[in-house]
């Protein structure tokens, strides 16, 4: 059973900037593409940014794109979220995902994605 455990959440003032981490239990963590996902209350749970196995391919919602950055350091098993520019409008909880079907594609819908952390709370204030 993999296990996905987030970090790094918190309250930031619109502008500023948080990294998310998440570190996987699985050991074979390079053979999957791992997702970002956000979900703010009464919304549905959006994708954020993707990234390939190799870490060699990177997709963005096109609200984050310019300010968000995936990336992944396989020897730690670990995947981050560096977002910059926040806006009021990024609070959601946050989280991530592993998709066991594919490591040279990112899928966008939540649905492809079989083991999830538990979610972190970013808060951005005006």
């Amino acid at each position: 059973q993999v296990q996905l455990l987030e970090s790094g959440g918190g309250l930031v003032q619109a502008g500023g900037s948080l990294r998310l981490s998440c570190a996987a239990s699985e050991r074979t963590f390079s053979s999957y593409a791992m997702g970002w996902f956000r979900q703010a209350p009464g919304k549905e749970r959006d994708f954020v940014a993707g990234i390939t196995g190799s870490g060699g391919r990177t997709y963005y919602a096109d609200s984050v794109k310019g300010r968000f950055t995936i990336s992944r350091d396989n020897a730690e098993n670990t995947v981050y979220l560096q977002m910059n520019s926040l806006k009021p409008e990024d609070t959601a909880v946050y989280y991530c995902a592993l998709d066991p079907d594919r490591w040279w594609e990112v899928e966008r819908t939540a649905g492809s994605y079989d083991y999830w952390g538990q979610g972190t709370q970013v808060t951005v204030s005006s």
